[in-house]
C-alpha cells in the first residue's frame, strides 16, 4: 500500500512538473511576407533565436502572408486582439496604424541607447511617428536594374541607351522583351515619378500627386510601353520573374527580394537605375522602404516580443539576413565584415541607396495605394488619360484624407 501511495505521489509530482514546464514555455507568433531566399534566411535566424532561448522553452511560430493581403490582415486582426506578437512591414503604413490605434506598441520604454546607436543613419527615424519609436528597423530596400548577362553586355546608364538596347532585344513574336517591371504598380513607378520631381506629399504634408511632374512621369512610362513597345502587357511580379527566368526579359527593375527567385541558369548582373534624359538628366530615384519589426499592441508578451525584434536587429542576425537572404540590414556593424563588403549583390543595392527617396510614413499614405494603382491600370489599358486618371485618384485620396482628419 505504501509503495502504491509513493508511486502515485511520484507520478503526481512528475505530472505537476510537466505542467509547470508547459506553463513556463512561451510561444511567439510572427508574421512576415518574405519568400524565396529571404524567407529561408529569416527562418534560419528564427532557429538561432530559439537556440539562444532553449533553457526558457521559447518557440517562434512564423507565418508568411502574401504581400498583397498582408497590411489588411494586420489592420483587421490586431485591433481585435488577434494576430501576431511581432510583425514585419515597411514604414509606409506606420502612421495609419498609429492613428487608428490598438495596432502597434510604442517601444520607447524598451529601446536603449546602444540599440539606437547600432543602426545606420536615418533608419530609426523611419520607425518614428510623432516623436515616438514604434519599431526596430531591420532592413532597407529599393529597386535597381537587374539584367541577363547573356543578353546585355553593358547595362545602360541613361534612358536613351535603355530604350535603344531594349528595342534591339525585344522580339514580340517569341515573347521576349527588352525591359520588364511591374509598371502599373505605384511602388515600382515611383522611380520615374521621383526623377521627374513628382511627389505624393509636399514638405507641409499637403497632397500634391496631381502635378505636371507626375503626369510627365506617367507619359514616359506609357511611351516605353506603347510607342517604344519594349515592355510586356499586363505586368505582374510573377510575370516579370517568369520572363526573366525564361530568358525572355533582358532587363528588369526589381528589389533584393527578387534575387532569391532568379533561376540558377541565369547569369545576372546588377547596376544603378539609369539617368532619365527626358527629366533633365535626373537619375531614377526609387522609393526607399525600411522594414521594421513591430510589437503588436495585442501581444500578451510584449517584453519577449521586443526581445525577438531586438535580436533581428542585431549584428549576429544581420549577417545571416544579409549574406544568405541578400537583405540590406540596418545594423551598421555588418558593413565592416569583408563578406558583406565584397558581396556584389549587397554592393549594388547599397550603391542605389545614394539615389533613393525615403517613402513617406504619414498616416495619409495608407489612402494612396488603392486609388493610385487603379489610376495606373486605367491609364495603361487606355480607358482614361493620365490627366483624368490622376485627377480622379487625387480627389479620391483627398476625400479619404479629409475623412481621416475629421475622425481624429
Amino acid at each position: 500500500m505504501k509503495s502504491l501511495v509513493t508511486g502515485l505521489l511520484t507520478s503526481l509530482a512528475l505530472s505537476m512538473g510537466m505542467l509547470s514546464t508547459a506553463a513556463q514555455a512561451e510561444q511567439l507568433n510572427v508574421w512576415h511576407a518574405y519568400r524565396g531566399g529571404e524567407k529561408a534566411a529569416f527562418e534560419k535566424v528564427v532557429k538561432m533565436y530559439e537556440a539562444k532561448q532553449a533553457g526558457k522553452g521559447v518557440t517562434v511560430n512564423t507565418l508568411a502572408i502574401p504581400y498583397d493581403a498582408y497590411a489588411d490582415k494586420i489592420s483587421a486582426a490586431v485591433p481585435r486582439g488577434k494576430g501576431p506578437d511581432v510583425f514585419i512591414y515597411a514604414q509606409d503604413r506606420l502612421g495609419g496604424w498609429v492613428e487608428s490605434g490598438k495596432t502597434v506598441e510604442p517601444i520607447d520604454f524598451f529601446i536603449d541607447k546602444p540599440t539606437r546607436e547600432q543602426f545606420r543613419p536615418g533608419m530609426v527615424e523611419a520607425m518614428t511617428y510623432k516623436g515616438s519609436v514604434f519599431g526596430l528597423p531591420i532592413n532597407y530596400k529599393s529597386t535597381t536594374l537587374i539584367y541577363n548577362k547573356a543578353l546585355v553586355k553593358a547595362p545602360p546608364k541613361t534612358t536613351t541607351e535603355l530604350v535603344k538596347l531594349a528595342k534591339q532585344l525585344t522580339q514580340k513574336d517569341s515573347g521576349r522583351y527588352g525591359l520588364a517591371y511591374w509598371y502599373t504598380n505605384f511602388y515600382f513607378h515611383s522611380a520615374l515619378m521621383n526623377a521627374f520631381g513628382g511627389k505624393v506629399f509636399d514638405a507641409s504634408g499637403k497632397m500634391v500627386l496631381n502635378s505636371k511632374e507626375s503626369i510627365a512621369a506617367i507619359n514616359q512610362m506609357i511611351k516605353w510601353y506603347k510607342k517604344d513597345g519594349i515592355m510586356p502587357p499586363e505586368p505582374s511580379e510573377a510575370l516579370v520573374a517568369s520572363l526573366f527566368n525564361e530568358g525572355k526579359a533582358a532587363m528588369v527593375f526589381n528589389g533584393p527580394w527578387f534575387i532569391g527567385e532568379i533561376s540558377p541558369k541565369i547569369d545576372f548582373g546588377l547596376a544603378m537605375l539609369p539617368i532619365v534624359d527626358e527629366a533633365g538628366k535626373k537619375p531614377m530615384r526609387p522609393w526607399l522602404t525600411i522594414e521594421g519589426a513591430y510589437v503588436s499592441a495585442a501581444s500578451k508578451q510584449k517584453e519577449l516580443a521586443y526581445d525577438f525584434a531586438k535580436f533581428l536587429a542585431s549584428e549576429e542576425a544581420g549577417l545571416v539576413l544579409a549574406l544568405e537572404g541578400r537583405q540590406l540590414h540596418t545594423n551598421k556593424r555588418i558593413y565592416t565584415d569583408k563578406r558583406v563588403i565584397g558581396d556584389r549583390i549587397l554592393k549594388a543595392f547599397h550603391d542605389q541607396l545614394s539615389n533613393a527617396e525615403p517613402m513617406p510614413n504619414r498616416a495619409e499614405m495608407t489612402m494612396v495605394w488603392s486609388p493610385a494603382t487603379t489610376a495606373m491600370n486605367k491609364i495603361t489599358k487606355g480607358s482614361s488619360t493620365p490627366e483624368a486618371a490622376i485627377k480622379e485618384a487625387s480627389a479620391t485620396i483627398q476625400d479619404s484624407i479629409n475623412a481621416l482628419r475629421k475622425a481624429r
